[in-house]
């Protein structure tokens, strides 16, 4: 009798265990899934901060033109990234693309209560910054059919190649396969996100050419100085600024992808603080010496908010590859050389008279470069300075294939939309600006008051105070 208590009730106990461990499990996974929407959402706020600081960045002629091109961004990348892009990305199988067709239109992509939705949600949002990135560049002379052809084709098609290379496990360029024994290291995306979308920006303000007024006078002469165009609301560029770093708290520890691993809680927190690190070193150093080279060519000192707000993001793209690998006194140093990367890539773009409307090339190319160089030298055990040297190489072979897959199909895919005239807006268009001529009118209602009812209403209250009198 007492043994057949003693068996019940262990078996009782073995169901509620076993009931436990189910509810654990489930309830651990929907707290890796809110994590993930979470950090997502932060990512997705990005792209108020790209509006923001897109939107200030230009003249007041063309704010209307360039908000909705950062909102189209979202809507194309959707569409572009939920059709084929994510099927190729993270689809299994094959060295370049996935070749699997389980992902395509999320066919059949959804078994894992929650996980399958929310991982496309996540990396959708990747791939729209990269796209947004691009809208900045070509600001004021870009025209909207050519926006969305290549926004869609960047998300569908060449960004999806470049993840699947470098972030899937079939990936010639991945972690798993340890090519050179480690794998390319990009945590969050220096060179997958942001070299993507700044190579393309640089293509593509080269065969669009600059803004009338910028480097050549009406006859097509070189000016002797380059023409700068002022914001027209600092304010709105700041506010972006602020947004964007705001929603690097996603995109860096959010890229541990789950928050109930051993270890997701040690390096999301690891990446908090890099981020942090290396954005506040960036924005510093560009402003001051930015500053000091004033000094030198002038002789006086003037403090540029432009080039502390682009530090900041500068630092933010040079961290964003090593965030999860590198010790905070080693982000420190990349923000730092990131914020004078910055200011020595936007001054030699303007030696170069390419235009950048918002200084994106400089903040995303040129820092994301720096970003997977300095992972190279700079991840714990595995860097330059810990005594290994493949890690850099892997790096560097990884920027040239970024730098060679991206220019190389949209060097071709913008000269191409260039030669049948959906690329640049008519002259004329763009001196009257884009919002008038694309866009049903202005940005900002300028209307005042009709002087006669002005006149009238200060007529009124001048008798009626008369009468109280």
């Amino acid at each position: 009798m007492d043994d057949m208590m003693t068996h019940r009730m262990l078996e009782e106990t073995a169901t509620t265990l076993s009931a436990l461990e189910e509810k654990f499990e489930a309830f651990t996974s929907n707290v890796d899934v809110f994590y993930t929407l979470i950090c997502g959402s932060f990512i997705f706020l990005m792209q108020c901060g790209f509006a923001m600081l897109c939107a200030g960045s230009v003249r007041q002629k063309n704010v209307k033109n360039i908000m909705l091109k950062n909102l189209l961004d979202a809507c194309g990348g959707a569409i572009g990234f939920y059709t084929i892009g994510f099927a190729l990305a993270y689809g299994e199988g094959g060295k370049f693309v996935g070749t699997a067709g389980d992902k395509y239109f999320l066919n059949g992509y959804n078994g894992r209560a929650g996980k399958d939705h929310i991982d496309f949600f996540f990396q959708f949002t990747f791939a729209a910054t990269a796209a947004t990135i691009v809208a900045g560049t070509v600001a004021e002379r870009c025209k909207m059919q050519a926006y969305l052809l290549y926004s869609v084709f960047l998300t569908a098609f060449v960004y999806p190649v470049v993840v699947h290379a470098i972030w899937n496990d079939d990936g010639f360029l991945s972690m798993n396969k340890k090519l050179g024994g480690i794998g390319m290291m990009d945590f969050a995306g220096s060179g997958v996100v942001h070299m993507t979308g700044g190579c393309t920006a640089l293509v593509a303000a080269i065969v669009l050419g600059p803004r009338v007024g910028r480097f050549y006078d009406q006859e097509g002469k070189p000016l002797a100085e380059p023409h700068t165009f002022a914001a027209h609301s600092v304010a709105l560029q700041v506010l972006g600024t602020f947004i964007l770093w705001f929603g690097w708290y996603g995109f860096n520890p959010g890229s541990t992808l789950d928050i109930s691993g051993d270890k997701s809680g040690e390096l999301a927190a690891n990446c908090a603080v890099t981020t942090t690190l290396s954005a506040a070193a960036g924005s510093i150093t560009a402003m001051f010496f930015d500053t000091l080279l004033t000094m030198c060519t002038e002789g006086h000192a003037e403090y540029d908010i432009t080039m502390a707000m682009n530090g900041a993001l500068g630092g933010l793209v040079g961290i964003t590859a090593g965030c999860a690998f590198v010790e905070p006194w080693a982000s420190v140093i990349i923000g730092m050389l990131s914020g004078l990367i910055y200011v020595g890539a936007s001054k030699l773009l303007i030696k170069l008279k390419i235009d950048d409307a918002v200084d994106a090339i400089p903040v995303h190319f040129f820092c994301g470069m720096w970003g997977c160089i300095a992972t190279g030298l700079f991840a714990k055990d595995v860097g330059l300075f810990y005594g290994e040297g493949k890690a850099l190489g892997v790096e560097i072979l990884g920027v040239v294939f970024i730098i060679g897959w991206t220019a190389g199909i949209m060097t071709p895919f913008f000269v191409l939309i260039n030669y049948l005239g959906l690329f640049r807006v008519d002259p004329t268009e763009e001196r009257v600006g884009l919002d008038i001529s694309h866009h049903k009118g202005a940005a900002y209602d300028f209307t005042t008051a009709d002087k006669g009812d002005v006149d009238d209403m200060l007529e009124k209250r001048t008798t009626a105070h008369g009468g109280v009198a």
